[in-house]
This record gives structure tokens, C-alpha cells and sequence, in this order.
């Protein structure tokens, strides 16, 4: 650290001691939700789980709680924004909240730092001779995207080289008032013309309603993403304008239809050919910068292998997100803005005041407990005190096939690093929950909570052995509810009468569970702190540590009685 006076040196703890061996256990998409038949952590076996939350022990007094996983705890806008494992396991590591989305790009556009990113420099090798086409909604909701990034973008890339540029727009409607849509894309036009009498030729080549075309999510419904498809990519549509304001005023004029169901249309020149097509040499960016509803358009502008609709032909281009809207997935592979740069984690404090770590899951979260845990930074902070194991998961297999997963291998690395007495703090990530719920299949979900709870039991069975002390948390929901539901929380039928599967994340919050025989006696749960959210935990471990946090981290969840 650059900064002077500073010092790696935590305070001891008044109260708590050192040399206890703490197991972190993070159990992936495990939220707490109402006790019904699609919540599948309820219907499952749980029974370590279960006694965590429902005994009160000798040693651990209260020792139950829920925290939040999404929304502003987690740094991403709105309360609305479901958390995922990348922001979350950056919460637990970094023990301060770190903006995350729109934040994040607002950030990156005022420094201009958006521009010195490998994202742009990969897309920028397409200005010379191809055309730079943008997708994404045009809204000032920022919910999925605010126009003025996208105007400040469009200034950007102008003065970067970018000499054709094509904008397909997704009108709002949602977020923001029906109808407004005429005025954004009437601001938009305006920024346009002034861009083309400086030389550049940019245009709108293409609309729809964002939820007609698009923007669908969770794969609910692949049409709406053909539809955009075909507008986008192949320049056909059943309407055809010269003007995208006469478009979006005419359409809206269909009975019915509103901004939100728009039918998509293509701006087509004096010869009735389509202005913007996206063709081999190309540029695409999609300027959402939240992530679940260009998901789908992702995979189908990034992946060779891709059989959900027929893409009639599949473009040689240079794509790039905003952001990179699944890390698990790495989709898309290239974006402009990279993740928060964290520093003063809550792991580099510990091993730099000699707690020997070891981490462990299975190749599909192992980068979470490594990589995102320590704040987005490959690699030990120092390999002498450290050992990061990664069993690798299962290949060429959806996740429902084999339930289980890597758990019980997960587990026996913990018990014998436990057993071990060479680590101070052993920590795991638990997939099953995630992974297997966002298959949808809910027998198989099912299988995957027993696993991890037998999983649990087989750490904390270890933390009993060398009176230890187990910290049991989640990154987000997931296997909790498995079905969508309305706005009184009643499950949704489709037209056949079938429930509709959820697969995404959720809203809800997540457990920690504190205890063991080293617990000392007397910590429990504060009553002041009833907000507490991921980014608590960091400074509640470092105290079950024996150190205090630093003073900058949000408040730790426990405190210690005298009697």
C-alpha cells in the first residue's frame, strides 16, 4: 500500500482469542424462503442445516441469522437487482460495499477509463472498416440502462475512430412511463444528426418493444430473442421505416400495443434495403449494464455452438458486454467495464497477520472463493501460507444429471485441511444449490441441497474434532423458490396449466450460522446491526479471529457478553 501511516497490523481483539480453526462454509444459491413444495431446500433432508438454525447449544447462543444478498447490500442499484455470485463472494471478501452496474460504468465513463480496457481495444479493430453497432434499452430507468451512457458512449467511441455506427433500440415502457419512448428516441436522433455532421455516419437501424424482442430472460421465451435477431442481424422485420420516431409514433398505434410490446421494425433506406445489418467484420456492444436481459442475446451473438433458434447466419464479429453479465458462464467473454478494483481485503489482512488459509470447491465457483473472494486478484497473496485446491466438476453433463456434484469431494478436502491443524481458516464453496436450481429441475434440486447439507455435516463434524469454530453462509437464493410467481406470491401457470419453473437467482436473504466448540462463550448475534448484509461477514470472521476489523469495514454481526 502506497498510502502512508498504513499498516497491514490488525488490533487483537479485546475479548475473543486466537488460534482457533474456522471453517467458512458458503453454500451457493441457498436462500430462506417460505416453507412450500418449491422451495427445495425445505422439501429436502436438511437435517444439519436444520439443527443450525433450530438448536440453541451451550455454545452458541443465538447464533442464527439472516443477511441480505441482493440489491444495494451487495453494491448494485436497486433492491430490485437479485445478487449472483460474483458480487456476492466480492461482499464477503471485501467486507465493504463496492458499486457495482450502472454505478460501475457511470465511473468508467467520467475517468474514460471504459476506453483503455482490453473490451475496447478488441472492438475498436472493427472501426476501420466495419461498423459498430449498439444494442440495448433506450430508457433513462436505470434499471437495465440510462441513455445518457449511452450518449456519452456514443460520444466516446465517435472520437476513437468509430466512423459507422448502428444503434438497434429497445423501447422501455417498464421502468419509466409508456410513450416516453417517442422523446428518447427523438433525443436520440438529434444526438445522431450532430454525430453525422461531424463526418460520422450513425444511424438507428433497428427497434422493437423490450418485451417483445430482446430482451426475454431465463430463457422463458427464445422467439423474443429470434425476433431481435432478425431485425438486428439480418435486417428483416414485418415493418419497415425510413425514420425510427415515425416508427415508434405509427406502431404505437397498433390497438394493443404499447412500448413494452412495440413489433419489431427495421430502418431501410430510399431503395427499401435495410440501413444496419450485422455482417461478418462488425463490431456489437450490448449497452445494458444489467445483466439478466441480454443473457440470452449474448449467447446468441458469442456462441458458436448454439441451437435455440435458428440464427440463419451467424456473423464473424467483434462483441463485447458493458459488463460481463455471467461470470460463472464468462459471457460474454469481452467487456468494457471490469469488475470493481478492491482493495485491503478481508484474506490479504488475515494472511498478512499470519493466518494460513486454505480454499477449496470445484471448478465452477472455485474462482468465487479464490479469485472474487480476494477482490477480483488471481492467484495467494502469499503461497507460503495459503493452498487453493480445485477439484474439477463434471464436463459435458447438465447439472441435474449428477445432483451431487463434487459436495462430498468439497467436503473431504475441508475435514482432512481441518484435520490437519496446518490452517487457521479453512474455506468452501458449496454449488449444488446454485448450479442444480438453475436447471429448473426441481427433484433433482432436491438431491442437490441433501448433498450439501451432508456436506456441512462432514466439516463441522471435523470443527468438533480440533474445537474449532464454523461460519455457514450463502452468496445468494436460488434453490429456495423455484417457481415464479404473481404479485401476491401465487405461483404462474403457463397456457397448459403447468407451472412455470424459475431458474434465476432470488430476492431473499441468507443465513449465517456461528458456532462450535471454540466459540467463547457469550458471542452472539447483535440486535443493532438488523440490516446486516454479505458484507458483514468479513469483519465478524476476522473477529471469531481475534483480531478487530479495520475501522473502514462495514460492522461486524457479533459482539461478546461478559456474563
Amino acid at each position: 500500500m502506497g498510502s502512508s501511516g498504513f499498516s497491514w497490523k490488525l488490533k487483537d481483539h479485546p475479548k475473543l482469542p486466537k488460534g482457533k480453526t474456522i471453517a467458512m462454509v458458503v453454500l451457493d444459491g441457498w436462500g430462506e424462503a417460505k416453507p412450500n413444495q418449491y422451495n427445495c431446500i425445505h422439501v429436502a433432508e436438511t437435517p444439519t442445516m436444520d439443527s443450525l438454525k433450530n438448536v440453541i447449544s451451550f455454545y452458541a447462543p443465538e447464533r442464527w441469522r439472516l443477511v441480505k444478498a441482493h440489491g444495494t447490500a451487495v453494491g448494485l442499484p436497486t433492491e430490485d437487482d437479485m445478487g449472483n455470485s460474483e458480487v456476492g463472494h466480492n461482499a464477503l471478501g471485501a467486507g465493504r460495499i463496492y458499486a457495482q452496474g450502472a454505478k460501475l460504468v457511470d465511473l468508467a465513463l467520467e475517468s474514460g477509463k471504459i476506453y483503455e480496457g482490453d473490451g475496447f481495444k478488441y472492438i475498436k479493430e472493427s472501426f476501420e472498416t466495419g461498423t459498430l453497432h449498439l444494442i440495448g434499452l433506450l430508457s433513462d430507468g436505470g434499471v437495465h440502462s440510462r441513455l445518457d451512457q449511452l450518449q456519452l458512449l456514443l460520444k466516446g467511441v465517435s472520437e476513437r475512430g468509430a466512423k459507422r455506427i448502428r444503434v438497434h433500440i429497445l423501447t422501455d415502457g417498464r421502468d419509466v412511463l409508456d410513450g416516453s419512448s417517442v422523446g428518447f428516441t427523438e433525443t436520440l436522433e438529434k444526438d445522431l444528426a450532430e454525430l453525422r455532421e461531424k463526418g460520422v455516419d450513425a444511424q438507428i437501424a433497428s427497434g422493437g418493444g423490450r418485451m417483445y424482442v430482446t430482451m426475454d430472460r431465463y430463457e422463458n421465451d427464445w422467439d423474443v430473442v429470434k425476433r431481435g435477431w432478425d431485425a438486428q442481424v439480418l435486417g428483416e422485420a414485418p415493418h419497415k421505416f425510413k425514420s425510427a420516431v415515425e416508427a415508434v409514433k405509427k406502431l404505437r398505434e397498433i390497438p394493443n400495443t404499447n412500448d413494452q410490446y412495440l413489433p419489431p421494425f427495421v430502418i431501410v433506406d430510399d431503395s427499401g434495403k435495410a440501413v444496419g445489418p450485422i455482417v461478418d467484420g462488425d463490431a456489437v456492444v450490448t449497452f445494458n449494464f444489467r445483466a439478466d436481459r441480454v443473457v440470452m442475446i449474448a449467447k446468441a451473438l458469442e456462441y458458436e455452438d448454439f441451437d435455440k433458434f435458428d440464427r440463419v447466419r451467424f456473423p464473424k464479429i467483434r462483441y463485447a458486454g458493458m459488463l460481463q453479465y455471467d461470470g460463472e458462464l464468462k459471457l460474454p467473454n469481452r467487456y468494457l467495464v471490469s469488475p470493481p478494483e478492491i482493495e485491503r481485503t478481508s484474506g490479504e489482512y488475515l494472511v498478512n497477520n499470519g493466518i494460513r488459509t486454505f480454499a477449496c470447491s470445484e471448478t465452477v465457483k472455485f474462482g468465487h472463493v479464490t479469485f472474487f473472494w480476494n477482490g477480483n486478484r488471481s492467484g495467494c497473496f502469499n503461497p507460503a501460507l495459503e493452498e487453493y485446491v480445485e477439484i474439477p466438476s463434471d464436463s459435458g453433463i447438465t447439472f441435474n444429471v449428477k445432483p451431487k456434484m463434487k459436495a462430498l469431494e468439497i467436503a473431504e478436502k475441508a475435514r482432512d485441511a481441518i484435520l490437519s491443524r496446518k490452517y487457521d481458516q479453512v474455506r468452501v464453496n458449496l454449488p449444488n444449490g446454485d448450479m442444480v436450481g438453475h436447471t429448473g429441475d426441481i427433484e433433482a434440486t432436491v438431491v442437490a441441497c441433501k448433498a450439501a447439507d451432508e456436506a456441512v455435516k462432514m466439516i463441522l463434524d471435523a470443527i468438533e474434532q480440533v474445537g474449532g469454530i464454523y461460519v455457514v453462509t450463502a452468496d445468494h437464493g436460488n434453490a429456495e423458490d423455484m417457481v415464479k410467481r404473481n404479485k401476491k406470491g401465487e405461483p404462474l401457470l403457463d397456457k397448459d396449466g403447468k407451472i412455470q419453473i424459475l431458474t434465476s437467482h432470488t430476492l431473499e436473504p441468507v443465513p449465517i450460522a456461528i458456532g462450535g466448540p471454540g466459540l467463547a462463550p457469550g458471542v452472539r448475534y447483535r440486535k443493532d446491526v438488523p440490516s446486516g448484509g454479505l458484507a458483514n461477514v468479513a469483519a465478524t470472521v476476522m473477529n471469531l479471529h481475534g483480531f478487530e476489523a479495520p475501522s473502514d469495514y462495514e460492522t461486524t454481526l457479533i459482539e461478546v457478553l461478559d456474563n
